[in-house]
């Protein structure tokens, strides 16, 4: 009887131990209206001495606890405000002049880091900073020189920032991409990272989430790059390349139609970049749109120095003539368009290849892949990030490019 009374016992107290999780799941919830909602961070460097008279010693004291003596940074928030973002179809327009006053408040704040910054901005807002909805990371191109230790530091460390959000390279001042009012999106942010969601798609850009930034700017045979933007007078935002990075410092930037010769190397589909073709004559050419992309790469050790070969296939739309000469119906034409674009490819791909080479930036990844495939190599003659960058230099590449034309279109004469 005892016995039966104890087993009882034991296994209502287990039936209490088990339910206890369940039951206070609720013991540490905020109510959204209690959270200041950051939806978009941007950062710029500024003069010392002016930020100093503006700064408040929220995190130091002049003469008893001083700031580290370092280039400060001026640090602008988009907090969403509670009710005002659009959330039907129907409130998805933009909302004018005025939609980013009435849908974010953007505030700005000097610190002598990232930390102290928002720092500082807290003291200012009465409710606690929340990144768990944060998009987007516009950095100045400005800081990206000086380097992002300090920026990818604090949000590493952040566990509520997302590996999904973007961070990107501004020309100019980045603040400006805050305060921006772009008439077909109520919110900046979400207009700014749908222009590189919608790029993706589109086969105008790589897919370059932070989190993917990290990884690449942790791995010994890979440099980070990130997307490198600028705000037009219209509002609008225009991609205008690859901020390539050694380390943690952007050392150049790619012209945006040489994206599609990254993604080219890389094979990464879908397609999309037009060029023009040219052809005999002077004014003899054609515009074609990539629709596919492969890509294989090999590499061989000569003369003790990594040998790549890149085997590229392309295939290609006809969009239009330049000149009604030019019979695309005849097939000795249409051999000569892949003819001519596959001799200008190779020599535009090369050249991208050797200006990272200059800059000993791989951010291709070539040495991952003399990491995988000659280990032996590798750890023999390179061992670190830093011998990788100064043998990258001296690494030799043979491009072959092989374009074919799918489709010439309705009008065939």
């Amino acid at each position: 009887m005892r016995t039966r009374k104890w087993i009882k016992s034991i296994s209502v107290l287990c039936a209490v131990i088990i339910a206890t999780p369940f039951l206070a799941g609720c013991w540490d919830r905020l109510e959204i209206e209690e959270r200041a909602v950051v939806l978009g961070v941007s950062i710029d460097t500024v003069d010392t001495e002016e930020a100093e008279q503006e700064e408040d010693e929220v995190s130091h004291v002049h003469g008893t606890l001083p700031a580290p003596r370092k280039g400060m940074v001026r640090v602008a928030v988009q907090i969403a405000l509670p009710g005002r973002i659009p959330l039907g179809p129907g409130e998805s327009g933009g909302g004018g002049k005025g939609s980013v006053g009435q849908t974010v408040w953007v505030i700005d704040v000097v610190g002598h880091s990232i930390n102290d910054a928002f720092m500082n901005l807290q003291q200012q807002i009465s409710s606690r900073l929340f990144f768990g909805h944060l998009r987007v990371i516009v950095v100045s191109e400005a800081v990206a020189r000086r380097g992002l230790e300090n920026v990818n530091d604090y949000f590493r460390r952040n566990s509520e920032v997302r590996r999904m959000a973007w961070l990107m390279i501004s020309k100019g001042q980045a603040r400006k991409l805050m305060m921006a009012a772009p008439p077909l999106e109520r919110v900046p942010t979400l207009y700014l990272m749908s222009t590189l969601d919608e790029g993706i798609r589109m086969g105008k850009f790589p897919k370059d989430f932070i989190g993917m930034f990290w990884s690449n700017v942790s791995k010994k045979g890979q440099e980070g790059f990130l997307p490198y933007v600028e705000i037009k007078k219209e509002q609008n935002v225009e991609i205008k390349g690859l901020a390539y990075f050694v380390d943690d410092h952007m050392v150049g930037v790619t012209k945006p139609l040489e994206i599609a010769g990254y993604l080219a190397v890389k094979g990464i589909n879908p397609a999309g970049y037009r060029v023009f073709v040219q052809l005999d004559g002077a004014d003899e050419a054609v515009m074609t749109t990539a629709t596919h992309r492969r890509s294989k790469i090999s590499v061989q050790i000569k003369d003790d120095v990594p040998h790549f070969t890149i085997d590229i296939g392309i295939e290609l739309n006809l969009e239009g003539k330049v000149s009604e000469n030019v019979q695309i119906d005849n097939p000795a034409v249409m051999q000569m368009i892949e003819n001519k674009q596959e001799e200008a490819s190779v020599i535009f791909y090369s050249n991208i290849i050797k200006k990272s080479q200059e800059k000993g930036s791989d951010y291709f990844g070539f040495g991952e892949i003399v990491r995988a495939k000659k280990p032996q190599y590798w750890n023999k003659r390179i061992k670190t990030a830093e011998g990788w960058r100064n043998m990258y230099k001296d690494c030799t590449f043979d491009v072959k490019v092989s374009m074919k034309v799918r489709r010439i279109g309705m009008k065939g004469k």
